[in-house]
């Protein structure tokens, strides 16, 4: 699918184009601005599409929310690869000792807990494709099928790259890429000067992800 009412042009700016004066003069003009814009602005609409919504719903359920939205911008300056992961840590909003929880942090003054498969089951990201993402440009690549092997040991992790063939997720501007957060991928460096954006936005069934743990809502 595609995003509906996305113009090509997102840096900075929401799409719906009612709501564009909330971003004024918070381009990527201004330095140091772009990536507050991105999450603060542009992301949360974006977020809130009733597409997107429509799809996070049929997958999570009725009640589903976004809760996070991240901006991944590989650039020929701000270049970097991921090796093979699980997505296991949520944001709460306050610790609360649970059995499977952990180990917990804090970043940016937000409180993170490694989360059992069954918390993980309730969320979903959706990855909007903000331009092409091709073979040279670091795309998204996964291992099929394992979002059904639970919360998997790094030992684990390292057997099945070495087991299952990854399949690179090349995905045209506009395009959108479902994934739950137990499958394994990673990414590798860009290879192009074309610049590789995604806007990473994560959904929950459920403000209460388990017990008397609730999902931060950024």
């Amino acid at each position: 699918m595609r995003v509906r009412g996305y113009t090509g042009t997102f840096r900075g700016r929401p799409t719906d184009a009612a709501n564009r004066e909330s971003c004024d003069g918070q381009n990527a003009s201004q330095p140091g601005r772009s990536a507050a814009c991105y999450e603060q602005c542009s992301g949360r609409l974006l977020a809130q599409d009733s597409a997107l919504v429509a799809v996070a719903r049929y997958m999570l359920g009725s009640e589903t929310f976004p809760y996070r939205a991240t901006m991944f911008e590989k650039t020929t300056d701000a270049n970097w690869l991921v090796v093979w992961h699980q997505d296991t840590a949520l944001p709460l909003r306050r610790r609360r000792e649970t059995s499977g929880w952990g180990p917990w942090s804090v970043k940016e003054d937000v409180i993170y807990a490694h989360a059992p498969a069954s918390a993980l089951a309730q969320v979903l990201a959706l990855r909007v494709h903000l331009d092409d993402s091709t073979s040279r440009n670091g795309p998204l690549r996964v291992l099929p099928a394992t979002h059904t092997l639970g919360v998997l040991s790094v030992d684990a992790i390292h057997q099945l790259a070495q087991d299952v063939g990854p399949v690179e997720c090349c995905v045209p501007r506009g395009g959108i890429v479902a994934m739950k957060p137990l499958l394994v991928h990673s990414s590798s460096k860009s290879q192009s000067e074309c610049a590789r954006r995604v806007l990473h936005i994560e959904y929950a069934a459920n403000a209460v992800i388990a017990g008397d743990l609730e999902l931060a809502v950024a």
